[in-house]
């Protein structure tokens, strides 16, 4: 096997548009529109979605009603229904709303936690740590991610060293066994996923990595397909490419997730996911939010899609001067530019 012909490889993607891409939106999508939009998303064959983060309502207006989207959805079996909380008392909300997973979230930048969360990273760290104990007691599923993994908008490149000691410590010291290395900006690389993801592989075996990656400098999927080719399986995305982070400069959307699903399944990997309901729900998240959306099989359709030919007129064409065209079929046709100069576009 190669990177490019997956030949049946299971890939695990977690949809995030409901909370990492409402969470910088301007606009506020009503409660039971994120329901409906939720269960849109669990019909499509998706099996982890993260619905919203119990975070405080001030801080994210955009997700405040976290607890009525939990009860509000229709759970299918199979799927897992996540949330994002940063401390003991968003855990305490989650537990009470029935989240499936919780992912706990500190930063590997120390300016980036302060902005994002208020506090400094070993700080972070201890309430990450109090959470997952609240958590192994209510039998919940614990995962962490580590902001600003690939570089940082606030201090730039991040040493290899604190991303290998934040990983060791969240894994031995909160029994933490899945981490996500985060791309929160789109600093990332395909040589540096590769040898990020090895350096976290080998200090830390016994961990599951995920990657989660911004498409800010267009590089998001070629960063998938270099995760993938380093051991990789699970990735975020969001639908029609929406998302960033409010507390980091120049964030913008996640990978799309219809056109990941799109580019895994030409390279014969197994997603599960029926692409055409993710390209409708793409489309009413559109709809819903009043704005064009980084995604582009939405716009396109899938690879081999045909679209009906032009009708024509059948009289002669006219030439620009409205005369006809007498223009032989293998010579220039009047009406069309001759000139050798390179058209601008």
């Amino acid at each position: 096997m190669t990177t490019w012909t997956g030949q049946g490889v299971e890939v695990h993607v977690q949809e995030v548009a409901l909370r990492d891409g409402l969470q910088s939106q301007a606009t506020l999508v009503p409660t039971e529109k994120k329901i409906e939009l939720i269960d849109r998303l669990s019909a499509s064959g998706l099996r982890k979605i993260e619905v919203s983060s119990f975070v405080s309502p001030r801080a994210i207006p955009q997700l405040a009603d976290a607890e009525a989207v939990f009860h509000g959805i229709t759970r299918r079996p199979g799927v897992i229904y996540a949330a994002l909380a940063p401390n003991v008392r968003g855990m305490e909300r989650a537990i009470s709303a029935r989240a499936d997973e919780v992912n706990l979230v500190m930063s590997a930048s120390e300016s980036h936690n302060r902005a994002n969360l208020r506090s400094s990273s070993e700080a972070s760290f201890h309430a990450i740590k109090e959470a997952a104990a609240l958590a192994a007691t209510a039998g919940m599923r614990i995962a962490a991610s580590l902001s600003c993994s690939f570089g940082c908008p606030l201090e730039g490149e991040i040493q290899a060293t604190a991303i290998l000691k934040w990983c060791q410590r969240l894994h031995e010291e909160t029994g933490i066994h899945s981490i996500s290395l985060c791309d929160t900006t789109g600093m990332a690389y395909p040589a540096l996923v590769q040898h990020l993801v090895g350096l976290v592989r080998k200090s830390c075996p016994a961990v599951s990595i995920a990657l989660h990656f911004h498409n800010t400098r267009g590089l998001g999927v070629a960063n998938v397909f270099a995760g993938l080719e380093a051991g990789v399986i699970h990735f975020d995305a969001a639908l029609a490419g929406i998302g960033g982070c409010p507390y980091a400069p120049g964030a913008t959307g996640n990978i799309c997730t219809e056109d990941l699903i799109h580019a895994l399944e030409l390279s014969d990997y197994r997603c599960g996911v029926d692409l055409d309901v993710l390209i409708e729900a793409a489309r009413h998240l559109e709809h819903l939010l009043g704005q064009t959306t980084p995604g582009q099989v939405m716009k396109a359709g899938r690879r081999l899609q045909g679209h009906p030919a032009a009708k024509h007129d059948a009289r002669e064409p006219e030439s620009l001067s409205g005369r006809s065209s007498t223009a032989p079929t293998d010579g220039p046709v009047q009406g069309f530019a001759t000139s050798t100069r390179t058209p601008r576009g």
